[in-house]
């Protein structure tokens, strides 16, 4: 049986192999015998998840072809990649890319710093923001008002409080998707929506595509199930999705459900445009694919010319290809653990039945409280606010970065909590240690890709703002120096959490 996923055209390993060399190379830099050039190039697009894991590479003579080079040099390249560790090679089967274990340094993970440690380090693990007050105490004064008929019953609402659902479902009306609360099922958060889903749709040794870089505890998640992980990899900077990708591994890899971010992408911040929304519907539909989307950045809009496209949902409107996953958590606070599903009824009742085994239903007050915000009016005024602070956060943390390491590359997203970062070929796991060692904390590239991808990446949330954002990136400096001249290896910690 053949190793590999999903496979590379002759062509577009080209294309890719090109657009590389035509970054400039640093000063003095000697050029490698054109074997080495190509194995070299061919590792760093792996390591940067250009290339997925376990995707099939072109003949040794298709690529000659393509790059216009001899045999023998192709034929090098793959050797000096499989000796060290980054192609296996099955007669019959071709060769396919790999990750050597123990290089690249494993991802980092992150879990949220205790409050009280916040005065002497920088967390930049979470993309999540402090509670949007006064709404969030006189959402929970509203709760609580409310509470007494309920505090009469059981407590336990499988499906969600009746009045949530219906809430969610008009908000989905409204925005032009005619939904009934029968297609809604209120969760623990977002996290505790996907759960269900996956275990529903995707028993273990199922093959789930997801795109490359992708939500570092989805990704967790979903290796936890079981699921055989299939990564499709993004466009450069905000371009989003790789439509022939998505078709390729779709029609290849066949697999039971997709993953994916259309609204201001975590990590990379891209925005879907509705052309390519209706397409990756239309290519999931004919390859039998679920398509799991997941908005909860939708409303962090964050410049005010950014013209949404209508959600993914709205190709699909019955629910039976797309599955959308909601939450309270990126838009309002993380503390308010509220999410939920919206999909054809009988999906829906199948979730919720499942459920019961595992989790018999999200706690009465809180929906209590998300429901007291979007019936108030609350809903929008907090989002508003948080939209403020990301957006006053993001301009000086993008100030600061070009500031004080100006050789690193990302792009500004439009909206959303993460800004992307290409960390001028120093490592990400590296950085990561050297980090903590300074007093900021960042998780790593590799952390939101599949077997080790990203290498030369770090992501940066839009969390903190004004004269502590200048502190950071000085301190994302110094351990930047740190590792440039051979230091910051460290210890690679256990791994935890990144929100």
């Amino acid at each position: 049986m053949a190793q590999w996923t999903s496979a590379v055209g002759a062509a577009q390993l080209a294309r890719q192999l090109q657009a590389q060399q035509q970054r400039p190379a640093g000063p003095g830099s000697r050029r490698p015998p054109a074997y080495r050039a190509l194995a070299d190039g061919i590792r760093l697009l792996v390591l940067e998840g250009r290339v997925a894991v376990a995707a099939r590479l072109p003949a040794e003579r298709e690529l000659a072809l393509a790059l216009a080079v001899s045999r023998t040099t192709v034929a090098a390249a793959y050797e000096a990649l499989r000796a060290e560790g980054f192609l296996e090679s099955r007669r019959g089967a071709g060769s396919w890319t790999a990750v050597p274990a123990g290089n690249p340094l494993p991802a980092r993970g992150l879990e949220p710093l205790p409050p009280e440690a916040l005065g002497s380090m920088i967390d930049l693990g979470c993309a999540s923001l402090p509670a949007p007050e006064p709404w969030l105490t006189r959402a929970v004064q509203g709760a609580l008002e409310e509470l007494p008929p309920y505090a009469h019953t059981h407590g336990d609402y499988p499906a969600g409080l009746p009045a949530l659902r219906q809430m969610i479902a008009d908000r989905y009306t409204a925005d032009g998707i005619p939904t009934m609360p029968e297609q809604i099922m209120v969760t623990t958060g977002a996290m505790g929506a996907i759960d269900a889903i996956c275990h529903l749709f995707a028993g273990r040794g199922e093959r789930i595509a997801v795109e490359s870089p992708s939500y570092a505890n989805i990704l967790q998640l979903m290796r936890e199930a079981g699921a055989r992980l299939v990564p499709v990899a993004m466009e450069e900077g905000l371009g989003g999705w790789d439509l022939n990708r998505w078709r390729q591994v779709l029609r290849d890899a066949a697999p039971r459900l997709g993953y994916v971010v259309a609204d201001f992408h975590n990590p990379t911040g891209a925005l879907a445009g509705e052309e390519r929304r209706r397409a990756l519907v239309d290519a999931a539909r004919s390859a039998g694919t679920v398509l799991v989307v997941d908005e909860t950045m939708r409303e962090l809009h964050l410049d005010e010319d950014v013209a949404m496209p209508r959600p993914v949902c709205a190709f699909d409107p019955a629910g039976s290809t797309v599955l959308t996953v909601g939450s309270a958590s990126k838009a309002f606070w993380a503390g308010m653990r509220i999410g939920w599903v919206r999909a054809a009824p009988d999906v829906i009742r199948s979730l919720v039945a499942a459920r019961a085994y595992a989790d018999m239903g999200t706690p009465v007050l809180e929906q209590l409280a998300v429901n007291w915000l979007m019936r108030t009016g609350g809903w929008q005024e907090a989002v508003r606010l948080r939209r403020e602070q990301a957006r006053e956060n993001r301009d000086a943390l993008v100030a600061a970065v070009r500031r004080e390491l100006p050789e690193w590359e990302f792009s500004v997203p439009a909206g959303g909590l993460t800004l992307w970062v290409r960390t001028g070929g120093l490592s990400g796991s590296r950085l990561a240690v050297a980090g903590e060692g300074v007093g900021v904390r960042v998780p790593s590239g590799p952390r939101f890709g599949v077997d080790g991808a990203f290498e030369g990446y770090v992501r940066l949330p839009f969390t903190v703002g004004g004269p502590v954002a200048d502190e950071a990136a000085q301190r994302l400096a110094q351990a930047a120096r740190l590792v440039g001249a051979g230091g910051g290896a460290g210890v690679e910690a256990p791994r935890t959490f990144v929100a």
